[in-house]
This record gives structure tokens, sequence and C-alpha cells, in this order.
């Protein structure tokens, strides 16, 4: 195939990615280059290893899809650093640490619901272990804490290549600390995360109640503090909040700087959806940005939402995008918007999609079936009402407060992952909303 004709194909494999895949989609696509399509082999060089892992978790399907239809024929999609034919780096090893490219400081939008958090992050990033050890960050899901853990990691390699991070979700944590025991490399679990630069710890509440994980992270802790490396760590509420937390801990969080992350105001809200509008390609106004600010107005999620409807609209009518095109594409919602949200509706739509029984989401039982609609009931009620965490459980068979936390950390960090999952949680609360 001559290089203009395969250059061509590509532009068009571009175009047709960001048709199939809009939540995806980024301006920087039209900056990948192709280093070689032979033999149904198609390698795509990437600037960078965050871009390219990015792609193949994310986009991997969506890639060969468009190629497969632009072909007509079979094909493998490769993705590696540009200037380098070793495809097989951008996938990472276990362990190796991964970071969305898009969760940057420079794509950050602070405002005062979260400067304090910024600033904070940007001080430690340039000196880990030194200026606010530990940093504490805490905020309800969907403001902005876990762009701001991606974009220490990506500034503090900036400034020193060589450096030594651990990024782990606290169910991570204690998982692999539990898998150490059970091999006999417990010492080697140690000896890793005790001699990293940089630790970073997200969702810490999840140490509630597990007494013996929570005397390995007070070691933990202990040994890199005393060494002057870097500890980071985020939760849903201050640290005099977590309950069940081993006093020791508590005092230790409070010994850095601890910063919260608010919901973010209106003109927050809209540079938020102008910046995620440019990262997309959207060409919106600033009547379009007020539109979705008004509509979503706690969760910076929802406003990423907002914006695919629209995206995804626009490209199914074939029509730009418009403030009229945004109003019908977003009526549904905006509707439905003053409608107080109970918890029986959430449970009403999460049986009905599921064709579970209500009385099995109230049950003890545990089977993934059962399990999964009941968790994602309780992160519905903690994101479209007002309820509290002991109310969202008493509805669902009893359950206390740090099961209702745990179910919440357990989909959201779920959703971020799988694309499946984010559009049944879209399509639930469309149904919800609408009643």
């Amino acid at each position: 195939m001559k290089t203009q004709d395969t250059a061509e194909l590509f532009t068009q494999m571009i175009d047709r990615i960001k048709a199939i895949d809009p939540v995806n989609s980024r301006t920087w696509f039209d900056d990948l280059r192709l280093v070689e399509f032979n033999g149904g082999r198609l390698e795509i060089g990437c600037p960078d290893e965050a871009t390219a892992q990015f792609l193949q978790d994310q986009c991997s399907r969506t890639f060969t899809q468009a190629a497969q239809n632009i072909t007509g024929h079979l094909v493998s999609v490769h993705f590696g650093i540009n200037g380098s034919s070793q495809t097989h780096s951008a996938i990472p090893a276990q362990g190796v640490l991964k970071l969305h490219p898009d969760y940057s400081f420079d794509n950050f939008v602070v405002g005062p619901c979260n400067r304090l958090a910024h600033a904070s992050c940007m001080a430690v990033s340039h000196s880990p272990g030194t200026t606010y050890n530990p940093l504490f960050l805490y905020g309800n899901v969907g403001l902005g804490k876990t762009h701001l853990l991606h974009a220490v990691c990506h500034e503090a390699r900036k400034t020193e290549s060589g450096i030594s991070i651990c990024f782990l979700s606290c169910e991570a944590f204690v998982n692999t600390f539990i898998s150490a025991i059970e091999k006999g490399t417990l010492s080697e679990f140690q000896s890793r995360l005790r001699s990293v630069d940089i630790l970073i710890i997200d969702d810490v509440q999840f140490l509630r109640e597990r007494e013996q994980s929570q005397e390995e992270f007070f070691h933990t802790f202990n040994a890199l503090y005393n060494n002057r490396r870097q500890i980071i760590l985020t939760a849903d509420s201050a640290p005099s909040e977590l309950s069940r937390m081993e006093e020791r801990l508590i005092s230790r969080f409070k010994w850095g700087l601890v910063a919260r992350l608010d919901a973010p105001s209106y003109e927050t809200r809209i540079a938020i959806v102008q910046k995620k509008a440019h990262l997309r390609g959207l060409d919106i106004s600033e009547d379009i940005a007020a539109l979705i600010a008004n509509k979503a107005q706690t969760n910076i999620r929802e406003l990423e939402g907002a914006l695919t409807i629209i995206y995804a609209t626009a490209k199914t009518a074939g029509e730009p995008i418009s403030l009229d095109l945004a109003r019908r594409a977003l009526g549904e919602q905006m509707v439905s918007a003053e409608r107080p949200i109970t918890i029986t509706d959430i449970i009403n739509a999460v049986t009905k999609y599921f064709d579970v029984r209500q009385a099995d989401l109230q049950s003890k039982k545990r089977s993934q079936s059962i399990a999964l609609p009941r968790q994602i009931c309780m992160y519905l009620a903690r994101n479209l009402t007002k309820h509290s965490l002991e109310e969202i459980g008493g509805h669902l068979g009893g359950r206390d407060h740090s099961t209702v936390l745990h179910a919440c950390g357990k989909i959201d960090q779920l959703q971020q992952k799988d694309p499946a999952t984010r559009r049944q949680l879209d399509e639930l609360s469309r149904q919800i909303q609408l009643g």
C-alpha cells in the first residue's frame, strides 16, 4: 500500500474512532503517528508511556474495530513509543506505574474549592518528602482527588526522571499484603513499599476494621516518614472523621497538611466544562458551558457525562454543536432536574434493570449477581440523593456506613476502568431522573 494511501487510511480511522467512542476520544489522537501497517499488523507511535498505556487500557478495542471497519480486513493494533519498535513496552508489567495522560496539572482547573489541594500537590511534586509530609487530601467522589494524584506523579517524573513511585488503591494495598502473607513474601512486600521515594494510597478509609493491615501500614508509614520519603493519602472524609481507624494512624495522618476538596462553584464548573471540551476537541460556546454547569452542580463526572451526551447527539444527528442542540440533548435530564429522587426510585430502577428482587438486594446474599446491583444502588443513592450513608445502608438491609462507603468506592473505580459499567450507570441515572 502506498504511503499516501496509508496516511489517508489512518486519518479515516481516527475520525471513525472519535465517532465510535466519544467518551475516550481526545484532541491528541490527531498527533498519533502511524509507524507501520503490514500484514494485518498496525503499529501506532505514541509520544510517551502514559499515552500508550491509556490507549492500550481504554481504547484498544475501539482502535481495532475502527481499523477493521476502514480496511475490511482483520487487523491487530499495537501501541508503542515514538521512535521505538518495542511495542510491548507500552503494556506495563505488574506493579509498573500507570498514569492517565489527561490528569496533569495543566489540565486541572483551580478554583476556591480546590486551591489549597492543588498548591500542596504542586509543592510535594517538586520537593517530595520535605514540604508537606504526609499530604492528606479528602472530599466526596468526583471532585478531582485522583486527577491530582496522577498530576503529582507526572510532575515528579519530569522533575526527577529516576524517581520511584508506588501508587496503590487502599484495596490493592490490602490485597497485596494478604497475598504476600499467603505466599511467604512479606519481607519482599515490605522492602518494596518502604524503599520508594513517593507512596500514594488512594481511599485510605478502606483500612477501617482491618487491624492487621492497619498495623502493617503503620510501620510502612513510619519507615517512609523517618527516611524523609513522601506519603500522599486520600479519603472521603477528614482524618478525625475516620471511624474504626487506629488513633495512632489518625494522629500521623495529621502530621503534615490536610487539604479538603469541595464541590466546584458555578464559575469553576464553567471553566471545567471548557477544559474538558478542549481536551475532546469540542468547540462549545460559553452559553453551552453555562447550560452544563447549571445542570451538574456537585460532581465533575456529571459535567463530563453531559459533554458526552452532547457530543454523541451531534455526531448522530450530523449537526454542529449549538445551544439548541445542547438543550435537546440534555432536555430530558433538565426537565426532571427539580424532581426529588428517593432511594426507593433508585431501588426500583436497579431491580428492573438487573432483573433482581428487592428482597434479594436487602438480604445478606453475596453472589455477584446480587452484590453488584446492591453496590450500584448505594453508589447511585449517594450521588443522586442527599441521604446519609447510614440512611442508604438502612434501605439496603441495615448495612452500616462503612459498607456503603466501600461499595461507592468499588463502583467508582469500576466505572473508571470499564466503559460498559459507565454506560450502565449513565442509563440508570437517566431512567431514575426521568422517573
